[in-house]
């Protein structure tokens, strides 16, 4: 039986993660740390979870946590999680964390964009990123693994076989991205409440959101040339679900029917990515809930543009869901273990 503590539990990834692994059998969620509501049940924060999950919350408190659990999934705020990871990892834990900490190759990077200085820059050359579907190998020896971001992973993902095969030009890559209100956690904030977002639609972090130096730098990675996007963030009145659209420019003139199956071939080993079939395309109900992402593809003929459309949710395959697939890699379980769950539709 795998002992796991999650950190920031009662977050909506820390939520998420308790749900997706409450009733396994190969895994008992032995701590679920909050300073915030510490003492209290899990289950008073979360009622749905009744009858479910009624563990008391921890403090973090890092000598006690650390005899309760062999692996830890860590759901804090980017500069916190660099501040507790390494007291885990010196007591021989393994770890998955969600922050953008442990993201990036390149610390000045990180500091750029994040704009806190780094507290664990050693590790950062330790740490995996945690997208299995280009690093599965590499989670499965690691003791850090960093969970990519929701927005970098449904682009990413989308971009990846056409930027990998050459097909398209690695300059002049636009992402628009959309994403559900959970997106930005839970918390009080008036650009977040119900009547500022409820029919609502609007662009934020323009030119300077924390997520386009992480598709940069797998994007980069992928194709061994330096990858700049012109990348655009949207909010939309949903709770939870994310759509990308990216446009591509294309090497040379080729067919729908082509570059269709070169995405077919790419991904057909993956478990949790699903091709449109060719004239169809993601719709966020398809996979809201579940830890699929969905990819289609159409081309501009007129603009010899390849334009792709990725969907996700953004508390699943972008965050809860593929930290749970990683952690699945990482403890040797089968890898799609409690994640083979479809959409909600409704």
């Amino acid at each position: 039986m795998l002992k796991l503590g999650i950190i920031g539990a009662t977050g909506y990834v820390g939520a998420e993660i308790v749900r997706l692994l409450a009733l396994r059998d190969d895994i008992k969620i032995t701590t679920v740390v909050s300073n915030s509501f510490a003492g209290q049940p899990f289950s008073n924060i979360y009622p749905s979870l009744r009858g479910i999950y009624d563990n008391f919350c921890d403090t973090l408190d890092m000598d006690e946590i650390s005899e309760k659990a062999d692996y830890f999934i860590t759901a804090l705020p980017h500069g916190v999680s660099a501040s507790v990871i390494p007291g885990l990892l010196e007591k021989g834990k393994r770890v998955i964390d969600h922050s953008g900490d442990f993201r990036f190759r390149d610390v000045k990077v990180y500091e750029k964009w994040y704009k806190v200085t780094h507290n664990a820059p050693d590790l950062i050359s330790k740490a995996v990123y945690g997208l299995p579907e280009l690093y599965r190998n590499d989670i499965k020896t690691a003791s850090l693994v960093a969970d990519p971001g929701c927005y970098p992973t449904c682009s990413i993902l989308g971009i990846a076989p056409a930027l990998k095969n050459g097909i398209v030009s690695h300059q002049d890559i636009v992402i628009n991205a959309v994403s559900g209100v959970s997106g930005a956690g839970r918390k009080s904030e008036l650009a977040y409440s119900f009547c500022e977002t409820d029919e609502n639609f609007k662009a934020y972090g323009i030119g300077n959101h924390r997520h386009t130096p992480e598709i940069e730098q797998e994007l980069s990675l992928i194709c061994g040339k330096p990858v700049m996007v012109s990348f655009t963030p949207h909010l939309a009145p949903l709770k939870r679900g994310m759509l990308v659209t990216s446009y591509l420019n294309l090497n040379s003139q080729m067919s729908p029917t082509d570059i269709h199956s070169l995405y077919e071939d790419y991904y057909r080993n993956e478990p949790f990515v699903r091709i449109m079939p060719l004239g169809q395309f993601p719709e966020i109900k398809y996979v809201a809930g579940s830890n699929y992402i969905d990819i289609g593809i159409a081309v501009d003929h007129r603009l010899n543009k390849l334009i792709v459309i990725s969907a996700l949710d953004n508390l699943g395959k972008g965050s809860a869901g593929q930290a749970v697939q990683a952690l699945n890699i990482m403890a040797g379980f089968e890898e799609t273990k409690g994640l083979l769950t479809s959409g909600l539709y409704l």
